[in-house]
């Protein structure tokens, strides 16, 4: 394969006109980790930085040294930043967010009758997509204050990869007074024929609400849409306004993947999609990737060399754990070291050994002096009498165990190197950047460091 283009990111992050990093990817591949991750390095390389993340996990808050994240930026501590590099670190309040907005847009005594509202409150807490919509909202108020001049975030986990471009525009949708006029339209009606009216149409769209029709449900909602009513067109605005701060050259988009079939497979299908909306793609951050420092060594070397021990065909293993083939075993004091036992020796006799050549018989003495019969071959000696050398055992077993292991990292290592294959031939105009795997959770400053320098190496996969 042709060479892959590395990801650089330390210019990304440097860049003063890179104003949002957005890392987005398939759920449990570790984009809350990479976001924190990236947001402790540009700090500390001199950027005012604030993570938004999704996360609800405390790890994250505690690497950083918080207590917990709430909807408010908290400043971390511990940041080794230069020229006033700061790190902010949050976690998004779905419904939080979402009553700020009333807040904001609407007189305290409206305010305070949209959020006493049920039907707001059913819909501000489990509405399909507001976690989504209320992440980019957040985006935009953060963005507005011109406080940060970073802003790194953690997207929300989908089930699709459609889910986090498409919910500020269907919730937009929903909230700018179409679908909500037609839940008003029977209220305007009136009697029993405005209520036969409403459960058709709500049957039409939504079984679920359907089954909430009476006359509390339509109540709720006639004092919702009245108190919202200046509020609608608003938030069709803003998640227009917000998309195109997605679409605009300082945003920096990066798809995060681990090296797994199906991880991947979503990865490739957010690169399509952030093609299509015309989104800025810097690349894709492969997570997880194994490594080994013994690459030379095959996996059917390993293996091989692993039942050999297992079996006992190699003789290098030690002072007299050669043993004698028809003849009493030798005392200690005959021994000799083991390196004696790699040469067949022969006697003068015909036997079934090789040949010895001429001005070898110096040689072949010394073999015999230390115990080896003239017609052994090493390629058939007798395995190791345990009673003997206990430790010599264990140590053939434990030797043979981690050739095994190897192998099996060598098998692992072939199959996320033929999985990332797949996805550079379909892009090979995404840059790549791989990130080893740590041999444990990140936990610290320390950790997310570490994920940084990793990050920042620019290892792209092999050819």
């Amino acid at each position: 394969m042709d060479s892959v283009p590395a990801l650089e990111l330390d210019p990304i992050l440097d860049d003063p006109g890179t104003r949002i990093i957005v890392c987005c990817g398939a759920g449990g591949v570790g984009k809350t980790t990479t976001a924190a991750a990236l947001g402790v390095r540009a700090a500390e390389r001199g950027r005012r930085v604030v993570v938004l993340t999704i996360d609800p996990a405390r790890r994250l808050a505690q690497s950083m040294g918080i207590d917990s994240l709430d909807n408010t930026p908290r400043k971390v501590e511990g940041i080794k930043g230069s020229d006033g590099g700061e790190l902010h670190a949050m976690m998004l309040d779905m419904k939080r967010t979402f009553d700020e907005i009333v807040e904001a847009h609407a007189d305290p005594e409206r305010a305070r009758a949209i959020l006493d509202n049920p039907f707001y409150q059913s819909l501000s807490a489990g509405f399909a997509g507001t976690q989504e919509y209320m992440a980019m909202e957040k985006l935009g108020q953060l963005r507005a204050r011109d406080e940060w001049d970073l802003i790194v975030v953690d997207t929300p986990p989908s089930r699709s990869a459609l889910d986090f471009l498409d919910a500020p525009k269907r919730l937009g949708s929903f909230l700018d007074g179409k679908f909500i006029k037609l839940l008003m339209a029977p209220a305007k009606v009136g009697g029993r024929a405005g209520m036969k009216f409403l459960n058709v149409g709500m049957s039409m769209m939504t079984g679920t609400l359907g089954k909430l029709l009476g006359g509390q449900f339509l109540g709720d909602v006639q004092t919702f849409v009245a108190a919202m009513d200046t509020m609608f067109g608003g938030f069709r605005t803003r998640a227009d306004a917000t998309y195109r701060l997605l679409q605009a050259p300082g945003t920096a988009f990066l798809v995060v993947a681990t090296p797994e079939r199906d991880a991947l497979r979503e990865a490739a299908y957010f690169v399509e999609r952030l093609a299509a909306e015309k989104m800025p793609l810097a690349g894709l951050v492969l997570n997880r990737v194994h490594a080994s420092g013994a690459a030379g060594l095959s996996a059917e070397r390993a293996r091989a060399a692993a039942e050999n021990l297992d079996e006992g065909r190699i003789v290098d293993q030690g002072p007299g754990n050669a043993g004698l083939r028809g003849s009493p075993a030798t005392s200690t004091e005959s021994q000799a070291p083991a390196t004696a036992a790699t040469s067949s020796v022969p006697e003068a006799a015909p036997t079934a050994g090789p040949h010895i050549p001429a001005g070898t018989e110096a040689d072949a003495r010394s073999a015999a002096d230390a115990g080896i019969d003239a017609g052994t071959d090493v390629n058939a000696s007798t395995p190791t009498d345990a009673s003997a050398d206990p430790s010599a055992v264990d140590v053939r077993h434990l030797t043979a165990g981690l050739l095994r292991l190897h192998a099996e990292r060598m098998r692992v290592l072939a199959r996320e190197q033929r999985t990332r294959d797949r996805f550079t031939a379909l892009h090979p105009e995404v840059a790549v950047t791989e990130v080893i795997a740590l041999p444990g959770d990140v936990h610290d400053l320390a950790g997310l460091r570490a994920i940084g320098d990793r990050l920042t190496a620019g290892r792209t996969p092999s050819a």
